[in-house]
Order: C-alpha cells, then structure tokens, then sequence
C-alpha cells in the first residue's frame, strides 16, 4: 500500500485522541541534531472543531486485539487494517519536519499481537528518529496498558511526555465498554510512570548528564459523554489523578457518536461539546486558581452549569463570600473573584503595595472589570453607576455566544428572555433544567 494512503487512514484513526498539546519544555538539539522544543511550546493550528491538531498525530497500526464498544478500531469492527513499519513512520515524520509542516510527533498505536510487541515497535519507531536522526523535537508517546514496565522504562527515555488514557471515569464503565481494560491495568502503569518520573527528577539534581525521562510528564484522557457519570464524579476523579499520579494534564474529549451500540449514546446525539468546555474551565480552576472539587460540585449539585463557567456558578452559591475589598484582599480571594485571572490577582498584589488602586488603575491591570465590579469594592466604593437589574447582572456573567444560545434555549421553552437581542448563534447547548432556571431567576448581586 501507498505510504500516503497509510497515512490518511492512520491518521484520521488517531483524530479521536485530545491529548496531544504540547508543553512547557526546554529543549535544543546537540551539535549534529536537529529539532527542537522551545519553552513556550509547539506552534498550534487548529481543526474545524477547535481541536489542537500541532503535530503529527498518527497510529502506529489500527490493528488491535481489544474490543472497546465506543472505539472505531476495535476488533470486532470491520474497517481496513493496516501499519507502518518503525522506518516508514520515522522517515514520513522526518520528512514533514524538514518541510516544516510539524513541529513534532504524537504517537499512539492499536494493539497488534500483543502490548509489548506494539510497544517495541514504537520503541524502534523512536529510536530511528532519537539515535539515528538525532531528532530532539517534541514526542508525545501513548504508554500501551498491559505492555512490561521494562519496556515502557525504555519507552520514556526516548519520549518528553507520555500518557495512558484512563479512557472511561469508573470501573463499571469500563466493565460494560472495554472488557479487555481494567481500572488495575490502567492505574498501575501509571503509577509506574509517576514514580519513575520522581525518581528521574532526584537524580537530576545529583547527576546532571543523566538521561531524563518523560521530562515533560504524563497525561491522561477521558471520554465524556459515553457513560452516565456526572460532572461531580469526574471532577472527582481528576482531583484524586491529579493529586496521586502528578499528571501535567487531564484532557476531556467529548464522544462523538460513530457507533451503533445499544450501550452508547445514539448516533444522532450530539457530541456534549459544552460540558467538555466546562470541564475544562473546571480543570483550570484546579491546577491555577485554589479550588478544589468538593467546592465547585457536591452531591446535590452534580452537574456543571451549561450557561455559567464554573467560576461564575461558585461565586453566585457562595455570594456571602463578597464584595471584597480589592486593596485588602489576599491573593487566594482575589482569584476567586470572577473577572480576575492569575496574572491580573498578582497584579494587583504587587501594585497596591505602592499606592491604593483605582477601578481605572484595574482596567489597566487587566481585570475584566465589566464582570468582576459586581464582585468587588475599590477603596471602599462600588463601581459608579452599577447597573442594579437582574438581566444587566447575569449578561455580564455569561459571554456574548452564551447570552445568545441562552436566549434562544428559552425562546424554545417559551420562557420570557432576559435580554433584548433577538439575534442567537447556532449551538448545542442543553435547555436549563428547572432547578437551574431558578437559579437564574433568583440571582443576588453581592456588592448591592
């Protein structure tokens, strides 16, 4: 077969798979080499479907003994199988990177034989391209499960991240959609990787010439959408991945329906593109803002709100917590005041020093003043002329895409909208459940 034609098949079988962004590692070729990977990362297009798509994502074969229901290379799936040969996947990578037409690989593969076989095929993959290429740019390698720590050891010493997608959120999930994967097989080998990384990272500090391995950590995916976990339950679950196993990142992919299967979500259903972006926000708010996820979700508020970011739905149940003071607040409030990022709370922090600010020194800064003045007090005074109704207050906490599908969602339902504009954009996100609704109806400004 054309290499080409592989190429196309493989690729578009790895398109599935988000966790493929690049890092923030450092590292340049040796004299003789070439590649590099800079510290602010990979240079990034996107697809249609937002979608990073910056390095050459592909499977080594969509060959695989596993039988994963939500998976289109599973085994009991009739679609043409094929795989690269280790020299032809290092030679086409080579090829586009001298062309500049990537900045790195992403290498994942199906299970062909058995998971140290495909594990020492993408072995000798990466090996071609480290040692006879002298290739120093970016790979991300997928950990195969089930495959001998001996090999996966290996395997990290040639790759700057690697990652075992956790695929499903809970045992039963897997149990019903992924037989041949276990909770034990997916959680050991990343354990593993964690303790290998640890130990790498001690060693450095001693012996500074010492191969690094995974230098850029480990990642994992979850499929949402496919099973009937909640929000809560999966932010649950990153809290413990990240606070266990030290990952970098925890990707969300949306399921996308392209099988029929009783057990799955009908082909019809659309992807749940809106929940994915707020578990993102969610994830971000983990790993940059203090929060935890008892705090954003408990048992009685299990979802994540379709038309608020997580940030805007804390502060609303939590509105005794304001306004504060912004020239008094310490850095762990002011980052929970919605309007305000990281860079601009350190901002904050480091110019009230000098002199009090102002809501003019605050646009300055970078705050998002339009949504955080309802949150805060400036020496002691709320924003002038602080819109007080209920539609102005909710608009400045959604986004102008948001207030437009929000509109439409309750034009749909015959609700009486909130806002004047009759415009709306196409979108997938749900209709607000009852509960949600009065939420929304209810809404108390704190700085009022």
């Amino acid at each position: 077969m054309d290499l080409m034609e592989k190429l196309k098949i493989l690729t578009d079988a790895a398109k599935y798979d988000a966790a493929c962004t690049s890092s923030g590692l450092n590292k340049k070729a040796q004299r003789g080499g070439i590649g590099c990977t800079e510290a602010s990362g990979l240079c990034h297009s996107f697809a249609g479907d937002g979608r990073c798509i910056t390095l050459l994502k592909v499977l080594l074969t969509n060959y695989c003994v596993f039988d994963c229901a939500y998976c289109l290379n599973r085994r009991s799936n009739d679609v043409r199988r094929i795989a690269f040969t280790p020299r032809e996947l290092a030679d086409l990578t080579m090829q586009f990177y001298r062309r500049n037409y990537i900045e790195g690989l992403f290498l994942s593969s199906g299970i062909l034989k058995s998971p140290d076989y495909t594990c020492e095929q993408m072995i000798a993959t990466l090996k071609i391209l480290r040692e006879e290429y002298k290739f120093s740019g970016y790979i991300h390698a997928k950990a195969i499960p089930g495959a001998d720590q001996k090999l996966l050891a290996v395997l990290g010493y040639l790759a700057d991240r690697m990652s075992i997608n956790i695929e499903l959120p809970s045992s039963g999930s897997l149990a019903k959609l992924a037989p041949d994967k276990s909770k034990t097989s997916l959680l050991n080998p990343m354990g593993y990787l964690a303790q290998k990384i640890s130990a790498n990272t001690r060693e450095l500090v001693r012996y500074k010439t010492i191969p690094k391995f995974a230098p850029a950590g480990q990642s994992t995916q979850m499929i949402i959408g496919a099973s009937p976990e909640t929000d809560w339950q999966i932010l649950q679950l990153t809290e413990g991945l990240y606070h266990h196993y030290k990952l970098k990142r925890v990707f969300y992919s949306a399921y996308v329906p392209v099988v029929a299967n009783p057990l799955l979500p009908a082909v019809s259903t659309p992807p749940p593109l809106w929940r994915e972006h707020r578990l993102y926000q969610a994830d971000w708010l983990f790993r940059y803002y203090g929060f935890q996820a008892g705090e954003l979700l408990d048992e009685g508020h299990q979802t994540l709100h379709p038309y608020l970011d997580p940030k805007c739905q804390w502060a609303l149940r939590h509105s005794a917590f304001y306004p504060l003071e912004v020239n008094k607040a310490d850095l762990g409030a002011l980052l929970r005041v919605p309007g305000i990022g990281v860079t601009s709370a350190l901002r904050i922090v480091k110019y009230r020093r000098n002199c009090a600010l102002t809501w003019e020194a605050l646009k300055k800064i970078g705050v998002v003043v339009k949504r955080a003045r309802y949150f805060l007090l400036c020496q002691g005074k709320r924003w002038a002329a602080l819109p007080s109704d209920q539609a102005s207050f909710l608009a400045s906490l959604m986004s102008p895409r948001e207030r437009k599908l929000y509109q439409r969602r309750e034009q749909e339902n015959q609700q009486p909208t909130l806002f004047a504009d009759n415009s709306y954009l196409e979108g997938g996100m749900p209709a607000l459940s009852a509960r949600e609704r009065s939420e929304l109806e209810c809404l108390s400004i704190p700085v009022l």
